[in-house]
């Protein structure tokens, strides 16, 4: 990943954009974020109208439902459809739109600058060609109550970097009378987070994590097994709120908020308002080290993007529109709208004011990064392995040695059925490191 000390995006970009390859061209956008960035559509609405005022034509917008984007998208394209410029979520979500000749790669089109300190993460590219651009970042954190912490005798500025010390912080928070660690699992996602946390903690490279799915490596060997092993460790200790198998995702976070338990995994951006709704005693802090990859003491974000389909006949257009989406005044205003930071390390952070915000840009925004690797998920794994593990496991009813063999078992059963996947991971990984 670049640093924030690499080229300044403001010495190849001026505020004044480039010339438009054709004035006035009318583009096309669908879009999501909404759900999880309020402020987003009034920032889409503001920032199509500074296009359209700077010369480049009109952007016909389109606000999608959750359930929709990936498949409304691809429907759209095998029909020659398409809008021009698309809504990406990150990995798998998009890489399969890729393979299927969706997306146009943006080598070429969009300038180095950009695709390169946009923020879009390494799961965007494959076989050398970038496929997005980076919009707002999502950091995977870990969410604690600063009070709690105190109460327990913990120091809230230094919370646990190791597991041994994350074991004793849980044992402090039990003994004076809270639970420890934990959410709600019952929609899954939880057991996504913590899996593309946990097992970052074994990798070298994101590429190992598409080994294991595509059999050159094996979840049943103790180092890739050990995500599951250390919660289930959380587990058999009894450190977990006992309703998180009746909880969905969010309602557990908001426990932490509500001081009904100690920690919580989370993302970056409910860090403003649950911060302000605990009077500012939210810490945030990375999942504790154990593991001896090298990505395991690396702050892992992910990031929501966009791209451009192959059903574009204006893609020159919808570059310089993606272009001007990533110049400073655009990346203030999307600060200003939403009060969410953009996912362009070059983005002036001086305007915030949150303490916490401003850790979660300086520590997992700039600098070197991990990617999240759920994203390399297929989707038969995160139905019939990931998810049963995480809530057999959080259940008591299964161990981490038998979740490592469910996983083998899951993706032998995938690779069978399907030999044209496999290969493009195969492909995918050379792009990630092997």
């Amino acid at each position: 990943m670049k640093s924030a000390t690499a080229l300044s995006l403001g010495a190849t970009l001026s505020p004044v954009m480039k010339p438009f390859a054709q004035s006035g061209v009318d583009l096309s956008m669908w879009y999501w974020g909404e759900q999880e960035l309020p402020g987003l559509q009034a920032y889409v609405d503001q920032a199509v109208a500074a296009w359209s005022d700077a010369g480049g034509g009109t952007v016909d917008v389109l606000l999608q439902d959750t359930d929709v984007v990936i498949p409304q998208f691809q429907t759209a394209a095998a029909a020659n459809n398409a809008p021009d410029v698309q809504f990406l979520w990150n990995g798998i979500y998009h890489m399969e739109s890729v393979w299927f000749g969706y997306l146009s790669p943006l080598n070429g089109l969009v300038s180095d600058a950009v695709l390169a300190e946009s923020g879009a993460t390494d799961l965007s590219h494959f076989e050398g060609n970038q496929y997005r651009v980076g919009w707002y970042p999502l950091q995977m954190v870990i969410f604690y109550n600063k009070v709690l912490f105190d109460n327990a005798g913990l120091d809230a500025d230094a919370p646990p970097a190791t597991w041994d010390a994350l074991l004793g912080a849980c044992d402090a928070l039990v003994s004076s009378g809270v639970p420890a660690f934990g959410g709600g699992i019952q929609d899954g996602f939880w057991g996504e987070w913590y899996f593309g946390q946990a097992l970052a903690q074994s990798l070298d490279t994101p590429g190992e994590a598409i080994q294991l799915f595509i059999g050159d490596l094996d979840f049943r060997e103790p180092r890739y097994r050990e995500c599951w092993t250390r919660l289930e460790e959380l587990v058999v200790n009894g450190y977990m709120n006992d309703d998180m198998s009746s909880l969905e995702l969010y309602p557990g976070i908001d426990k932490v908020v509500t001081g009904d338990l100690g920690m919580s995994l989370s993302i970056g951006t409910r860090i403003p308002a649950d911060n302000a709704a605990m009077d500012g005693n939210l810490g945030i802090m990375k999942l504790p080290v154990f593991g001896q990859g090298a990505l395991a003491d690396k702050p892992i974000v992910d990031s929501q993007g966009l791209g451009i389909s192959t059903n574009s006949a204006n893609k020159d257009e919808a570059a310089d529109f993606l272009e001007f989406l990533n110049s400073p005044g655009q990346l203030d205003a999307f600060w200003n709208v939403t009060s969410w930071m953009p996912s362009n390390v070059n983005w002036d952070s001086s305007v915030i004011e949150d303490p916490v915000v401003q850790q979660a840009w300086d520590e997992w925004n700039l600098g070197e990064q991990a990617p999240y690797v759920s994203n390399l998920i297929p989707a038969q794994f995160w139905t019939d392995a990931m998810f049963v593990a995480s809530q057999s496991i959080v259940g008591g009813n299964m161990t981490g040695e038998e979740a490592g063999e469910q996983n083998a078992r899951v993706v032998q059963e995938w690779r069978d059925f399907n030999p044209d996947l496999v290969e493009n991971y195969q492909k995918w990984a050379e792009d990630l490191g092997n």
